[in-house]
């Protein structure tokens, strides 16, 4: 299988990635993350609140090869240009480092709003170097494909898997006018797509098929996972080695998808 499947270069952050990235939401211990980086990923989605042996690794990796890392991440809260700036300099510090490669806004409208004083902080805030790339997470599917057109977000972070394909209509046509770097998340549906729909009598997917999925859709450069243990990250990995969906694969997904959405 070529590298053009399992590596991408992310133009945004001037950084070759690893596809597949890491959330650090679960349970991965330090010597578990150490054995992701060591496998080559190198995407990394810091949105946890307090320290821990995970914040330790990746501070420590961070330290080792700055250059070698993406580091997304962002203030907790963006509702206020103020609070932005706070929240990102304080994300500088506690990392140690000179600057974030993307720096989001959570959950656009939820966690976050798009203001004057958001946006002129952002676009200060990578003026002077401190960020690399400007993103928002949202569900908002027509939102975000009005802002893929026209906006200030290097990056897009989407829900995208075979339940909740529709990015597809709603998002990714807009690429042709302006193609923002576009991270996947909610892969496995919260793991509902791991489980046999009522009625289901056939094949069941796995979240390397859900991962599979979402980074066969060449709108996608990336997609979060988080797996909970060694095993887990492993058999991603190995999952992704298949490369891209074949057309039955890709048709039986969507039909299981469909059975799981109901």
């Amino acid at each position: 299988m070529s590298d053009d499947f399992l590596y991408r270069d992310l133009p945004v952050v001037n950084k070759r990635v690893h596809r597949l990235g890491l959330a650090f939401s679960f349970g991965l211990d330090g010597d578990e993350i150490r054995q992701a980086l060591d496998a080559g990923i190198n995407y990394l989605f810091w949105n946890r609140l307090r320290r821990s042996e995970q914040f330790d690794v990746v501070k420590e990796a961070l330290q080792r090869d700055r250059e070698r890392y993406v580091l997304a991440g962002g203030p907790t809260f963006g509702w206020f240009g103020c609070g932005v700036r706070r929240g990102t300099e304080k994300l500088l510090r506690v990392f140690d480092v000179e600057y974030i490669d993307v720096c989001h806004l959570f959950w656009l409208s939820k966690m976050s709003a798009l203001t004057r004083s958001v946006q002129k902080e952002l676009l200060d805030l990578k003026r002077e170097g401190l960020i690399r790339a400007i993103a928002a997470s949202i569900h908002d599917r027509p939102r975000a494909g009005r802002l893929a057109e026209d906006s200030i977000f290097d990056l897009l972070m989407i829900r995208y898997n075979a339940a909740h394909p529709g990015a597809e209509k709603d998002i990714f046509p807009h690429y042709e006018k302006r193609r923002p770097a576009t991270v996947a998340y909610t892969a496995t549906r919260w793991r509902k797509l791991l489980e046999r729909p009522d009625g289901w009598d056939g094949e069941v997917m796995t979240a390397g098929d859900c991962y599979r999925f979402c980074l066969s859709n060449p709108h996608v450069d990336v997609v979060l996972s988080g797996p909970k243990d060694a095993a887990q990250l492993a058999e991603n990995l190995q999952a992704l080695e298949k490369g891209p969906l074949t057309e039955e694969e890709d048709a039986w997904m969507r039909r299981f998808g469909a059975a799981v959405h109901g």
